[in-house]
Parts: C-alpha cells; structure tokens; sequence
C-alpha cells in the first residue's frame, strides 16, 4: 500500500535537515553482535502541538511529494535500534502576542528515516 504524506501536515518539513545515522554495531548481552546503522533520515524540529499531530503516523511508512518527491519516510519513536534518535526536547521559545500577553512554545526533535523510492518504468 502506497500511503502519502497528508499534505496539512507538509509544512512541518519545510525546514527538514537531512542527516546521516549512523551507530557503530553493539556487543548484546547475549554474546552476539548487533549490526552497525547507517541511514538517510531527515531530522525535524517542530512544535509540540505539530507532533502531537504527527504521533499517530509513527513507524508508518509515507510518500513525500514537493522537494523530497520520490522519497518515503518514516518517524522514529521507540524502534530501540534507533533509540539516540527517538524524539526528544527541542526547547522552548518565549514570545509575546499582540495583545502583550507572554507565553511559550515547545518544541521536540525528531527524525524521519528517508528512503529511496523512486520507480524505473521499462521503456
């Protein structure tokens, strides 16, 4: 199944890094030999009221049109794989609105893993 990005939430990928994971492979404690990751993925600072919207389509595989076409992501939050890249705090920024009243606004980081998925067509 084909799913697309919902293009409401497009925007929250408008300033997207892309980034390289990598992690060296890992002795388990059972004596075997974890593999190393290295992975396109595209790291995102929002607000939490964005990835609060965006929670329910974790480790779903989606579509991206636009700058990314031709790519797929999917949104890490607890493959313990890729546990240095669960989300995590983004800070906060103060600001005051035009009615002089302050407030504050969260933010999370969190990474999508980008994937290829670009399909050759015989001619």
């Amino acid at each position: 199944m084909r799913r697309m990005w919902p293009e409401e939430l497009s925007a929250i990928l408008d300033d997207a890094e892309e980034v390289t994971l990598e992690s060296p492979g890992r002795q388990r404690d059972d004596g075997t030999h974890s593999e190393a990751i290295r992975r396109q993925a595209l790291k995102v600072r929002m607000t939490q009221a964005d990835f609060e919207r965006v929670w329910p389509l974790a480790e779903a595989r989606y579509r991206l049109q636009g700058r990314f076409a031709g790519k797929a992501i999917t949104l890490i939050v607890n493959n313990p794989h890729y546990g240095p890249w669960h989300p995590a705090d983004g800070g906060t920024v103060d600001n005051v609105s035009d009615s002089g009243r302050a407030y504050s606004t969260r933010y999370v980081v969190a990474h999508f893993l980008l994937d290829d998925v670009r399909e050759t067509v015989d001619a």
